[in-house]
């Protein structure tokens, strides 16, 4: 077995910061594929970019938090905050969807909605991930796993990095607790039901918002045979609408077009999540 990359920015149309930020780095370092938050103000433009560098592969980022729905606050009022954006708390909504049929109505609608309007952006859908990985809760990832077979996509992001590849590089990291393995497992085992296929890890929660260079080169030789996705969040710079408190964007797209990276990263084969984890 060989090794392949997938490298991934997430929050493409988000904002022209980071619209922008993506198209660089794909035209310029080592970016390979980015994932397009349907309802966001800057989603044409993210679509643009789509469009001008058809290299890039584009998957659809699920977002049911912290961001825009596509459905009128009326159609989902389960899912959304007085200001018309959806539930900033993660745990509450978790737990309104466990116990609500009517609130899990309404996320089965909005999800079909979001897969619809990539669709009409006239992109293939080249994989499915969620923001903040919302879809490591089980009634999110049944219905979306469900919505993407149907609508023929073949490739998702199961959202566990291994703790030892992350501390081989940083020892003080934060990893993923333990606990959270097993919900991992389960939606490898969902994906494989539903006949999406998965990378065999990422790289990228541990750092968020903070992936420099000097870590992004130091555990490119470090991964092992098999499929990596390698996440991050680039922009040109910070302060937006949407963004995240205390996130180096600027560094974070710093990281994907360092010559040090790119250097490391030489050699390895990267694309889409279809091209390496489907390829000719």
């Amino acid at each position: 077995m060989t090794r392949r990359l997938i490298v991934t920015a997430d929050d493409l149309g988000l904002a022209p910061e980071v619209n922008a930020a993506i198209e660089r780095a794909h035209r310029e370092g080592i970016l390979t594929a980015a994932s397009l938050m349907v309802g966001e103000r800057a989603a044409r433009e993210g679509i643009a970019v789509a469009r001008r560098n058809p290299g890039l592969a584009v998957g659809l980022h699920l977002t049911l938090t912290d961001g825009t729905p596509i459905l009128t606050p009326r159609r989902i009022p389960a899912l959304v905050q007085a200001n018309g954006r959806f539930r900033d708390d993660m745990a509450g909504l978790g737990r309104t969807l466990a116990v609500s049929a009517a609130a899990r109505e309404q996320l089965q609608a909005e999800i079909v909605a979001q897969f619809e309007a990539f669709r009409g952006s006239g992109l293939v859908c080249d994989h499915l991930n969620a923001h903040k990985h919302f879809h490591l809760h089980p009634v999110i990832a049944t219905i979306a796993f469900r919505t993407a077979r149907s609508a023929g996509v073949r490739a998702v992001r199961i959202p566990w990095e291994p703790p030892a590849l992350i501390r081989a590089v940083d020892p003080a990291a934060k990893t993923q607790p333990r606990a959270l393995a097993p919900f991992a497992t389960w939606l490898r085992w969902l994906a494989r039901r539903h006949g999406l296929a998965a990378p065999d890890r990422v790289v990228g929660v541990a750092w968020s918002g903070q992936f420099r260079a000097d870590r992004l080169a130091a555990v490119l030789p470090r991964l092992p045979d098999g499929v990596t996705e390698i996440y991050a969040h680039p922009a040109t710079a910070g302060g937006f609408p949407g963004g995240a408190a205390g996130y180096d964007y600027p560094g974070e797209l710093a990281a994907l077009v360092d010559p040090g990276v790119m250097r490391s990263a030489a050699g390895v084969p990267r694309g889409g999540y279809a091209s390496m984890l489907h390829p000719v």
